[in-house]
């Protein structure tokens, strides 16, 4: 066996543990890359290493950091609060509400993860109490976060920019956003008129309680705020480095006391930096081992130049079910498309990483990914928690084949 057969078999045993085992698939993706290289291939532990991708550790260590101290001092949750207010008790707005400030938040930078946590809880209390489907909130606030995962804020945005400038598609940050958000907004709408808007729009409203105040904004959350703005338009207009900038950030909300960076230091997600990372050192070996052109013509032997787009939409949507998306699916998948359109004789490189995008994020609200989990946890009711999980599920493995066909009807 050759070494290319070798690393895609390191490849695919990383992503199968991934799946089904607790393990951060970046540690053994390591220990893979350094056994193979080395002690396989007769590389130096410098030429392995040398595929650890510094700039985007320290762009997504950046920009968590900033996002962490927000989170840690109120202001994100404050900024959730006052959104939700704007409803004043109309139910058939709240879903779209937690929607739309899902999208913003992910967007601003937080990230899907993230913005879900801090969501989730108070948009499952507020569909029990408005007496909302569960299943139609979760649609709602899970495509929402997800909605803005590619946003050039937020981490997964920053991997997957890093992973296509890699491959030569340097440029589409707002196409990758945009791309993504309208996939999202047509399943979430979509699902808010088949799965009770429609009730709510005929006129079932929340019961018209008095809405409890939110508190303004500190000192410390204005700071905040004005370091948040100034990140997004010192990278919008001046095409300031994003992970240096947000560190800046991240130093003056520390000078100023606006934040415990030690607290928020400690709740960055070290180990999703840890899997993108790890994950990619393996991706390194593979392409110094050609284990990137025989993945690719794998991938190439199911499907045709006009069925490109729908095939790796669905395979990488089934695989991302029970997988990290960001942090496995597309740091696997993405740069097998040089390759893979060579094999199939052309074709868009933009539209088979769009579907790969679309396809891997769509799926993300199965209750087998944190999105959904989160969802579920919100809900008191254990029988109305079990029967939300099953309806999760179905919905996210039918996202697989709904991501194949938006990707093939718009990306062929």
């Amino acid at each position: 066996m050759n070494l290319a057969w070798i690393s895609v078999g390191a490849l695919a045993t990383a992503i199968a543990l991934s799946c089904f085992s607790p393990i951060n698939v970046g540690v053994l993706s390591i220990a893979f890359a350094w056994i193979i290289g080395v002690y396989l291939g007769g590389m130096t532990v410098k030429q392995v290493a040398a595929g650890f991708p510094v700039d985007l550790f320290l762009t997504l260590a950046g920009v968590t950091l900033l996002f962490s101290q927000a989170q840690v001092n109120g202001t994100l949750e404050k900024i959730s609060l006052h959104a939700v207010r704007l409803c004043r008790g109309n139910a058939a707005l709240l879903p779209v509400m937690f929607f739309l400030l899902a999208a913003g938040l992910a967007s601003m930078g937080p990230g899907n993860i993230a913005t879900a946590a801090l969501l989730a809880p108070a948009a499952m209390a507020a569909a029990g109490r408005a007496r909302i489907p569960s299943f139609l909130m979760a649609i709602m606030v899970g495509n929402g976060a997800n909605s803005g995962s590619l946003s050039p804020f937020a981490p997964t945005g920053i991997i997957v920019n890093g992973l296509m400038e890699r491959i030569g598609l340097a440029g589409y940050e707002l196409t990758n956003w945009w791309n993504n958000f309208a996939a999202h907004a047509a399943v979430a709408f979509g699902g808010y008129l088949i799965f009770g808007g429609v009730s709510l729009l005929r006129g079932h409203t929340a019961d018209k309680t008095e809405t409890p105040r939110v508190p303004a904004f500190d000192r410390r959350q204005w700071i905040t705020l004005g370091a948040i703005v100034s990140l997004v338009l010192g990278v919008l207009l001046l095409k300031i480095n994003i992970g240096m900038a947000a560190f800046a950030g991240a130093a003056v909300l520390a000078l100023l006391r606006a934040s415990d960076d030690g607290e928020a230091i400690r709740k960055m997600p070290w180990s999703t930096l840890l899997m993108v990372s790890g994950v990619t050192v393996l991706i390194g070996i593979l392409e110094k081992t050609e284990g990137i052109e025989l993945f690719a013509s794998l991938i190439a032997r199911i499907s045709t130049r006009e069925s490109a787009t729908a095939v790796v939409a669905f395979v990488t949507g089934v695989v991302s079910v029970y997988s990290s998306t960001s942090g496995v699916v597309l740091p696997a998948f993405l740069p097998t498309i040089p390759p893979l359109l060579e094999k199939l004789g052309g074709g868009s490189a933009l539209a088979l990483a769009s579907s790969m995008n679309i396809g891997g994020h769509l799926v993300d609200v199965s209750p087998l990914s944190t999105i959904g989990a989160l969802c579920i946890a919100g809900v008191t009711s254990y029988e109305e928690s079990r029967a939300l999980f099953y309806k999760l599920l179905v919905w996210g493995l039918s996202m697989s084949m709904v991501g194949a066909v938006f990707s093939y009807v718009f990306f062929r």
